[in-house]
């Protein structure tokens, strides 16, 4: 397809997409999958080779979040029976963060529900940075706590915290219709602080919320405008007892092509498959991996992953390799503060997929298992 060359020329020259292109890959139909697969593929292996990071969630705090986001078991009112606990003891954190650790990850992600921190969270959480630091040389720790006000940021940064997380998850026009408790710019603020505080952002999206294909390019164009280092795209988790739980309307097909879509537009960022994989991609995560250079190991916030040693075997099959502690995940010129091109979109505007999108299948409620091991349970971890 005279289209996929000319995205990965774009990508290897780190040339931005235009809006009708990143349509047209959503657009293309599952007979041409395999070569959008093989195109973006190239992107990916020119900037990350056949390196995998993996990173590893500890959920510090879980529920009790006064938020109303649709999407989140933790919300407002939920009625999900996931784990509910306070803070997590520093030395409690530390042990859960060693586990992911010992299990080939190389970044910590330190989440606590809420609409944002007190002053006295991100002291509590600077604790546990420091605690996990000292006991694991060499670890990336990335903070997720919702909004941050004016000068926690660089609290974090002092602390030793190397990035933070903060996901735009879908478009400006549609993001009232999934939480009306705060705004799409109090997130894009959000992101702003982290980078201007020094910390390496992280944002990304939530896929499958019922959004149009215009949404996910409008958040992804978004997103490279903001420039982040790391994209996470998260495949939505349809969790009963949340407003979202009937929402199924992904296929590993449209999973495939998101993830794609997103490489194209951001070729020489680090794309994460984050939640969901297992539940959309299920048996075609490994072709997955020819498009993201990072996922998550093990368990998510309130749900359960895969077993980590799958993990592992899984990459190793599909003939990657984990990325090690002393390997530098970006390309060198963002490493040294390069950009993604977020100069804004070129190209012909007149490109347009044409194919309709795959049957959605029937709800897989049988794999969304609410955690019930690791961080706040007595139970050994997933890593």
């Amino acid at each position: 397809m005279d289209l996929l060359n000319t995205l990965v020329d774009k990508g290897l020259r780190r040339e931005p997409l235009s809006r009708a292109e990143a349509l047209a890959v959503l657009g293309t139909s599952d007979d041409d999958l395999l070569d959008v697969v093989a195109a973006a593929g190239k992107v990916r292996r020119h900037w990350f080779g056949r390196r995998v990071k993996l990173n590893y969630l500890v959920n510090l705090k879980s529920g009790l979040c006064p938020e109303d986001c649709s999407y989140c078991s933790q919300r407002l009112g939920s009625t999900t029976g996931i784990l509910k606990y306070t803070w997590l003891k520093p030395d409690e954190a530390s042990k859960a963060a060693a586990a992911g650790l010992a299990g080939g990850a190389k970044r910590v992600c330190l989440v606590a529900s809420g609409r944002g921190p007190t002053d006295r969270d991100v002291d509590r959480v600077a604790g546990t940075i420091k605690a996990i630091k000292e006991q694991n040389e060499g670890v990336e720790v990335c903070a997720c706590l919702g909004l941050l006000s004016d000068g926690q940021a660089e609290r974090l940064r002092e602390a030793g915290a190397d990035a933070y997380n903060h996901n735009l998850n879908t478009s400006e026009s549609t993001y009232g219709e999934i939480t009306t408790t705060h705004t799409y710019a109090d997130r894009v603020d959000t992101v702003q602080k982290a980078h201007a505080a020094g910390l390496s952002a992280c944002s990304g999206l939530i896929a499958g919320m019922g959004e149009s294909d215009e949404d996910l390019v409008d958040v992804v164009f978004s997103l490279r405008e903001l420039d982040p280092d790391s994209v996470p795209v998260n495949f939505l988790i349809p969790v009963e007892g949340t407003p979202l739980a009937k929402e199924w309307n992904l296929t590993p097909q449209r999973c495939l092509r998101i993830l794609a879509m997103v490489r194209f537009v951001c070729p020489d960022v680090e794309v994460r498959i984050a939640g969901g994989r297992e539940v959309h991609l299920r048996t075609m995560q490994p072709l997955a991996l020819h498009l993201a250079n990072s996922i998550f190991l093990g368990d998510y916030l309130t749900t359960e992953g895969q077993a980590g040693k799958a993990d592992l075997e899984m990459i190793a099959d599909a003939g990657f390799e984990v990325e090690g502690a002393g390997e530098v995940t970006l390309p060198e010129h963002r490493a040294s503060g390069g950009g993604c091109g977020s100069e804004g979109a070129c190209g012909s505007e007149d490109v347009c997929g044409t194919a309709t999108a795959a049957p959605v299948g029937e709800p897989r409620t049988d794999l969304v298992a609410v955690r019930r091991r690791g961080a706040g349970t007595d139970l050994a971890p997933n890593a």
